[in-house]
């Protein structure tokens, strides 16, 4: 672990217990290109002949920008399109601040150092006073292309990205802001849960990299979208992309750790997080260095981890998130109590901050409390309607049985049809959703195909229990018991994983392992889910009855 008093962090093995803290000093970045803004990911070489003179131009001031041709006007058009207001992940916004004081501490001049700033406008909504400290005296060292002031006001995400598209409209070479309106079309796609933004976003990021190729930020975006698009190969090779012309970015170093882990290859992840550890430690990546942990069933270290994370934290966003992790580990080990607390934390710092509702209303039904599970669920689907929060209403519908609570809950599985539609629409790769979905609650043959094509792609512990128990549901349980053992062979301690693990050994004649996975699984988490809890039961009664 490296200390906060050493410059030059060491290089940390198999053995490291923790990242390093917050506040620790880290290499200066290289002048070739900024950091990348936080908590996204990608990579490639540097082009010699990179064009400095369309940077030192746009220094100087506004250019007249026609776009050269009329396949160029209509992506800009497209990509400028205007849409409502959005609000944006805290997280981000979080993380983005401290960027932007960076940024600005090594006063860093033209479009790419502007590029970070305009990124923080767009995560924050315009709610960050560029150039504004707290006291309301100006801070130096603002970079050059930066958006003006007088653009931010308006304190919504929306009103973010209408400054970024209004700034494109008046300067339609300015790369940096065509990245930055990319990515951020890619959060609020992701966030919302609209897919339909994500073809904008690689309007925007083309545009960008069109006007300078290989510039970082617009790398790092385009490893983002293919990580939104569940591309996850693709994001590795964005990533690393990026990462060869910058090798501090947060963004691309974030996000190679999640291709890494949505790749299934864990042992690189684990690299991957100790190198991001040791060039920029902070929340994003504090968070991906405990779950590549929690992964291989060391809660210890994660826990440990998201707690020094948390403890550094002073922005509201920071604070939610890191606090909405804690949560969710508390939850997976069946400590209802601790993630209730995390939660109210997170919420505490931003009520409105959706993954820790989410969280609540999972730890409230484990509880008892069904009303308000029902109510926090509510809440976060009418405002984002994931396939994940969809499922777990419609399950807590199912399981409360009130007069048109199953009409209600067949509602809630048909959206997740709908969105699933949308998001291959907007080229998403949706199998790994519709595997999960279906299995349980559409057409067994749907999630079985589903789940064949994400193996075929990738294989991590969540596609081979996606797999394994879509074979079940189509009555091939020999063939789903590979699987099953697969994903929980790397020690994540995981109560689906587990039930799911049991049912498909009861199927097979493997009772005392079933016995034994059923067990666990009620022992680690029993609210894990509602319904398959009281199916658990059930399978364990008749083991007994058989014995």
């Amino acid at each position: 672990m490296a200390r906060r008093d050493d410059p030059t962090p060491p290089d940390r093995g198999p053995h490291t217990t923790g990242p390093a803290t917050p506040s620790e000093n880290r290499p200066a970045e290289p002048d070739h290109g900024p950091a990348g803004p936080p908590r996204e990911h990608h990579r490639e070489h540097p082009h010699d002949d990179s064009p400095t003179a369309p940077a030192e131009r746009e220094a100087e001031g506004p250019q007249d920008g026609t776009p050269s041709s009329p396949g160029e006007r209509e992506a800009e058009g497209s990509a400028l399109e205007v849409r409502p207001p959005v609000s944006r992940e805290p997280g981000d916004r979080a993380v983005a601040d401290g960027r932007v004081a960076a940024t600005g501490r090594r006063r860093r001049r033209g479009p790419l150092a502007g590029f970070v700033v305009l990124l923080a406008v767009v995560m924050t909504g315009g709610a960050l006073a560029v150039g504004a400290g707290r006291d309301g005296h100006e801070a130096a060292g603002l970079a050059g292309g930066a958006v003006a002031p007088e653009l931010l006001a308006g304190g919504s995400a929306g009103t973010g990205i209408t400054s970024l598209q209004a700034r494109l409209r008046a300067r339609p070479k300015d790369h940096a802001a065509w990245a930055a309106l990319g990515l951020a079309e890619v959060e609020e796609a992701r966030t919302k849960g609209d897919p339909s933004r994500y073809p904008q976003a690689e309007r925007a990021l083309t545009r960008s990299l069109k006007l300078a190729p290989g510039n970082d930020p617009a790398l790092a975006g385009r490893a983002a979208l293919a990580a939104a698009r569940h591309d996850f190969a693709d994001a590795l090779a964005h990533a690393d992309q990026a990462l060869e012309r910058n090798p501090y970015s947060e963004r691309a170093l974030s996000s190679r750790i999640d291709a890494l882990v949505e790749l299934g290859r864990y042992d690189e992840a684990s690299e991957a997080a100790d190198t991001a550890d040791a060039r920029r430690p902070g929340v994003p990546v504090f968070t991906r260095y405990a779950y590549v942990h929690e992964l291989r069933g060391d809660v210890t270290t994660a826990r440990r981890v998201l707690e020094q994370a948390l403890a550094a934290a002073t922005s509201r966003g920071d604070i939610a998130y890191v606090a909405t992790q804690l949560g969710q580990l508390a939850w997976n080990q069946g400590d209802h109590k601790a993630a209730l607390g995390h939660y109210a934390r997170a919420l505490a710092a931003d009520d409105g901050y959706l993954p820790a509702l989410e969280g609540r209303a999972r730890a409230r039904a484990a509880s008892g409390d069904l009303a308000a599970a029902v109510t926090d669920l509510e809440d976060v689907v009418s405002r984002s309607p994931l396939p994940g929060p969809l499922v777990a209403l419609g399950e807590l519908y199912e399981a409360r049985g009130t007069a048109g609570d199953r009409a209600k809950a067949r509602n809630q599985y048909a959206l997740v049809d709908a969105w699933i539609a949308l998001a291959r629409a907007g080229g998403v790769n949706a199998d790994l959703d519709t595997a999960l979905a279906a299995a349980d609650h559409g057409d067994a043959g749907a999630a079985l195909r589903a789940a064949r094509a994400e193996w075929a792609r990738r294989h991590t512990v969540h596609t081979a229990d996606a797999l394994a128990w879509a074979l079940f549901r189509n009555g091939r349980a020999r063939e789903a018991l590979p699987y099953a053992r697969q994903a929980t062979a790397t020690g994540y301690r995981n109560a689906a994983f587990l039930y799911h693990r049991g049912m498909i050994e009861h199927a097979t004649g493997h009772t005392d392992a079933a016995r034994t996975h059923l067990t666990a699984a009620l022992k680690l988490n029993p609210g894990f889910s509602l319904l398959a809890a009281r199916t658990a039961r059930t399978a364990l009664k008749s083991l007994e009855t058989a014995r």
